[in-house]
C-alpha cells in the first residue's frame, strides 16, 4: 500500500493539474459536474434542465389559447375579428451566483484516495483524473441537495432572524413553490390529511386543457405524505394493498403518480408535469483549488450560477395547507 506521503504527493499533482486551468472546469468536466448534480436529488432529476451559456436566457412560448376553427361559408372569407393569431410570451432565466468553500483535511483525502473504491471492489482512486472525479462527486452530492432546496423553497420575502446565512440563501430569488402560489393554480386543502380526496381536488383545480395526459402529470409531495398515502392504499385487502406495503413501485392517484420529494414542506405539494419546472444552470462552473499547509487542508471553492422558473404556470397546481402528520 502507498505511504501517506506518496498519496499526498499524488494529491498535490492532481491539485496542480486542476489549478493549471485557472480554476474553470473544461466543458467535459463541467458537463460531468452538471450530470452529477442532476442525478442526485429527487426533483432536479425530473425537471427540465437548461444549460446556459450566459447569465440571462429568454425562453419563447407560442400557442393558441382559444378555439381557432370557425364555420365556413362558401366563397366568404372570415371577418377580421374571426381570424386567429397565436399568443406569444417569454419567460426569462436570470441566474444568481452561488459559492461554496470546501476544506478537505489531508488525512480524509488520504483515506479517500486509497480506500474510496474498496467497498465496491473497484480499483484505488489514484489513476489519472481519479482525484478530480472524487472531488466532483463529493461536492456534487451536497451541492445538488442545496440547489434543490433553493428551487423548492426560495422566496424573495423569506426571513429568518435567527440565521442570516439561511435568510440570505433562500431570499435570493423565487422558487417553484413561490411562483406556483402567485402565478399557478392553488388547491387549498384546508388542513385535511393526505388522501385520495386531496389529489382529486388537485385534479379538479387543474384547467381541463392540461389534463389530457394524466400519466405525464405528477403529484409531488413530502416523503411523509407519500408514505401516508401508501398506507391508506395498503389498508385494502387486495393485491394492491400488499404491493403498497412490500413493493416500491409508484403509487397513483387518478392516473398520475404520487412521488416523494425530500425537501418538500409537509403542508405543501405540486401537481404538474415535472418538465414544466425549469432549472437553469450556467455551464461556466468554476472550481479553484489551494491548500493551507499549516492547517493541513486542501481548499476547494466552487462557484456556479443558477435560476429556477415555471414554463407554463397555468399547467401547475400547488397544494397548500395539507395537515401536518
Amino acid at each position: 500500500m502507498s505511504t501517506n506521503n506518496s498519496l499526498l504527493r499524488k494529491a498535490d499533482l492532481a491539485i496542480e493539474d486542476l489549478r493549471a486551468d485557472g480554476g474553470e472546469l473544461s466543458p467535459e468536466q463541467g458537463a460531468a459536474f452538471i450530470r452529477k448534480l442532476i442525478k442526485q436529488p429527487t426533483l432536479i432529476r425530473m425537471c427540465r434542465v437548461i444549460e446556459m451559456l450566459a447569465p440571462k436566457r429568454k425562453i419563447n412560448k407560442i400557442g393558441f389559447g382559444k378555439r381557432i376553427l370557425r364555420k365556413a361559408t362558401s366563397g366568404v372569407a372570415l371577418r377580421a375579428e374571426q381570424r386567429s393569431k397565436p399568443t406569444t410570451e417569454q419567460i426569462q432565466l436570470d441566474t444568481k451566483e452561488q459559492i461554496a468553500e470546501v476544506r478537505l483535511p489531508y488525512d480524509v483525502l488520504e483515506d479517500n484516495i486509497e480506500r474510496a473504491m474498496s467497498a465496491n471492489n473497484e480499483a484505488s482512486n489514484t489513476g489519472p483524473g481519479g482525484l478530480r472525479q472524487t472531488i466532483i462527486d463529493l461536492i456534487g452530492e451536497r451541492a445538488a441537495l442545496d440547489m434543490e432546496e433553493l428551487g423548492i423553497l426560495a422566496d424573495l420575502a423569506y426571513a429568518n432572524p435567527d440565521d442570516q446565512d439561511d435568510e440570505d440563501y433562500l431570499a435570493q430569488l423565487d422558487g417553484w413553490l413561490k411562483r406556483g402560489s402567485e402565478d399557478g393554480n392553488v388547491a387549498n386543502i384546508a388542513n385535511a390529511s393526505i388522501s385520495k380526496d386531496v389529489f382529486k381536488r388537485g385534479l379538479k383545480t387543474m384547467p381541463s386543457q392540461y389534463q389530457r395526459n394524466k400519466a405525464a402529470l405528477t403529484h409531488l409531495v413530502s416523503v411523509n405524505n407519500e408514505t401516508e398515502y401508501r398506507d391508506t392504499l395498503a389498508d385494502r385487502g387486495t393485491a394492491l394493498g400488499d404491493q403498497m406495503t412490500q413493493g416500491n413501485s409508484p403509487a397513483y392517484a387518478y392516473g398520475s403518480p404520487v412521488l416523494p420529494v425530500a425537501l418538500m414542506p409537509e403542508d405543501k405539494g405540486l401537481y404538474t408535469d415535472p418538465l414544466n419546472l425549469i432549472f437553469g444552470i450556467q455551464r461556466q462552473v468554476s472550481m479553484e483549488f489551494d491548500k493551507d499547509i499549516t492547517a493541513r487542508v486542501y481548499i476547494i471553492v466552487l462557484t456556479c450560477r443558477i435560476d429556477f422558473q415555471i414554463e407554463e404556470a397555468e399547467a401547475l397546481v400547488e397544494y397548500e395547507d395539507i395537515a401536518s402528520i
